[in-house]
């Protein structure tokens, strides 16, 4: 069975009710965005509109969702600084996702294939930590620094544990009371038995949560004045008067300066950093999808070039795919590219008809949609299975965690796949040699012979292999006589056993149990 054809049909009102979570949880992250990147403040809306509709369309990842990334932020501020201009930044992110594209041409995305899963494990985690933390201030109605930024030094000269030392000596009642409803009604809303209703099942906990928020604070002005949230504790989108203005919210590329050797220098650090964090939110979007699809990690180059030109063209921040809105698609219930594309509309369409009913919602009611993404992230047993598979997987995993809290997430990225490799490396200094025997026996069953040493170095090799394996198919993979088989390995046969059961295809596993090397695992 094609699960992704026939995914559309089945799932479409979940990713009808997903698109609409995370159009709420990405429209403030763009606003913040843009404020941190020092660019127009609709900047990060055109990318994220770009984004969900055209990234969501080309891509050929199923769940993955593209905006504008903190991790680019950086780049984007200083270059402005140096340059003095957007408009010639904007040349610089045309230019990126020309880069992208050739890179995808050139299949530079098979790099992802070789990120140890211990480090995708890791970024998740600490993705999920990182949102917490930098969600309390939101939550208890400080809101100085910006939505979306996750790294640990702030644009208000504190960090991130510093920050929740003064929020606490500064509690903003109005926005805490907010925030612990809308924790108290998303949790309600979906328990399981909630979930026996249509109504409870289409119509998202965030969105009632946020409804509830603007009626909170409406009933403050009412009644506690005292508690009333103001404008810098709400989503702050601008407003056009009229036709005319909304288009002046878009900028366009100065040409002039493409012979300016800044501006290449500017566009290869966009393209460095967007297909890093690009390509790694695929790898994890991959482990969170229910149903194991794997994605072509060229292709996705591909998209986000085409995405890139587009945003440069009309304003746009520069686009990646992004963690934070990729699990909460998940999380929410998205299945297919119906829900990415569904937020990139429902943004469009808010931002330019209903932009001063957006500026209703209270930033404490996203972050408690937020706290329940982050949760989800970095839930206790996550932890427990990664320690149970030794310290080889443990220890990339929770330094990756503590690198990206204590830096930011491109940082964590580079320590933490160094680390993997560094034991990935030490593992293969006493038996480098590796060999695949793979035989065919007549045409409908495959037998995969592994080696006696198969390590995270063999994960691209086996993982597409078995991606590629046809429907209605007989499968061994036998492991027998292999001495050290990485955990990175495992983790992909079960992933393909879960798919397995789509595409009907039988699989048998022999001697992949160390404790009953001969033990046979059937999936039909």
């Amino acid at each position: 069975m094609n699960v992704t054809k026939a995914s559309y049909k089945k799932h479409f009102k979940t990713d009808i009710s997903a698109g609409l979570v995370v159009f709420l949880i990405a429209l403030p992250l763009c606003l913040g965005i843009s404020l941190a990147s020092g660019a127009p403040l609709f900047s990060g809306i055109i990318s994220g509109i770009i984004g969900g509709i055209v990234v969501g369309f080309v891509s050929g990842s199923n769940i993955n969702v593209s905006g504008p990334a903190a991790s680019v932020a950086l780049v984007v501020y200083t270059a402005i600084q140096t340059m003095g201009s957007y408009e010639a930044i904007l040349l610089a992110v045309i230019l990126a996702g020309v880069f992208q594209i050739i890179l995808g041409f050139l299949k530079a995305g098979t790099v992802a294939y070789f990120f140890p899963n211990a480090m995708i494990k890791g970024i998740l985690a600490s993705i999920g930590l990182v949102l917490i933390l930098k969600q309390i201030p939101h939550a208890f109605g400080i809101d100085e620094v910006f939505e979306g930024i996750e790294s640990f030094r702030q644009n208000d000269g504190r960090n991130t544990f510093s920050e929740i030392a003064y929020v606490m000596q500064n509690i903003g009642w109005g926005a805490t009371i907010i925030t612990f409803v809308s924790l108290l009604i998303i949790i309600f809303w979906d328990r399981p038995i909630m979930k026996k209703f249509a109504f409870f099942q289409f119509f998202p906990s965030a969105l009632a949560a946020v409804v509830v928020s603007i009626g909170l604070n409406a009933l403050y002005k009412i009644y506690f004045p005292d508690l009333i949230l103001g404008p810098n504790h709400l989503v702050q989108l601008p407003v056009a008067d009229n036709f005319s203005a909304f288009i002046g919210f878009f900028t366009f590329p100065d040409f002039t300066q493409i012979t300016n050797p800044q501006i290449i220098s500017i566009a290869l650090s966009i393209t460095f950093i967007a297909s890093l964090e690009s390509l790694l939110s695929t790898e994890a979007g991959d482990k969170l999808d229910p149903y194991k699809r794997k994605t072509s990690t060229n292709t996705e180059l591909k998209a986000q070039g085409i995405g890139n030109i587009i945003a440069g063209i009309v304003g746009g921040l520069p686009i990646t795919a992004v963690i934070v809105r990729t699990s909460a698609n998940v999380n929410a219930g998205g299945r297919t590219k119906t829900a990415t594309i569904t937020h990139g509309i429902i943004m469009l369409v808010c931002v330019a008809l209903i932009p001063t009913a957006l500026n209703l919602i209270p930033l404490a009611s996203l972050s408690a949609v937020l706290f329940v993404v982050g949760y989800k992230l970095t839930s206790v047993p996550i932890y427990k299975g990664v320690f149970k598979q030794g310290k080889k997987q443990f220890l990339p995993f929770i330094i990756t965690i503590l690198v990206v809290m204590f830096t930011d997430l491109i940082t964590g990225i580079i320590v933490g796949g160094t680390i993997a490799v560094f034991f990935v490396l030490r593992d293969n200094y006493k038996n480098a040699y590796l060999h695949n025997k793979v035989s065919h026996e007549g045409t409908e069953k495959t037998t995969i012979n592994l080696a006696e040493e198969v390590t995270f170095l063999n994960k691209a090799d086996i993982m597409l292999f078995l991606d590629h394996l046809p429907e209605n198919h007989h499968v061994t993979i036998d492991g027998s006589k292999s001495i050290f088989i990485h955990p990175d390995i495992y983790d992909i046969i079960d992933d393909f056993k879960e798919a397995a059961k789509f595409k009907n295809i039988e699989l048998e596993l022999i001697g992949l149990d160390d404790r009953k090397k001969s033990e046979k695992f059937w999936v039909g």
